[in-house]
């Protein structure tokens, strides 16, 4: 058997009622509980067809930890600091409270 070429492929897959379309995404964010995946500029497709649509998401991504606000209120008033310091601490620490009160307190 031959093999089918992107047009071919695309053509039988019409056929069968499926539909491809590729997406001018520019970020795709992914979100968890606990994180956060960010996709700057990636590939993504659209697969169509029965009644149901599939995304495809290809590229580099960067996870970034999730900050809980409880937990900035807790390093604002445990190391007497701003939001905006309670939060990069936080975010350097990776969400650990004890680690962010002790970059601190140095």
């Amino acid at each position: 058997m031959l093999p089918m070429n992107v047009q071919q492929m695309k053509k039988m897959m019409k056929q069968m009622g499926i539909n491809i379309e590729e997406i001018n995404a520019t970020e795709v964010i992914i979100r968890t509980p606990s994180e956060e995946l960010i996709f700057k500029n990636p590939s993504v497709t659209k697969v169509s067809g029965r009644g149901m649509e599939v995304f495809q998401v290809i590229g580099s991504y960067e996870v970034v930890k999730k900050i809980n606000e409880e937990d900035v209120k807790l390093i604002m008033e445990q190391a007497n600091v701003d939001e905006e310091t309670a939060r990069k601490a936080l975010i350097e620490a990776n969400g650990d409270l004890a680690e962010a009160l002790m970059k601190l307190q140095k």
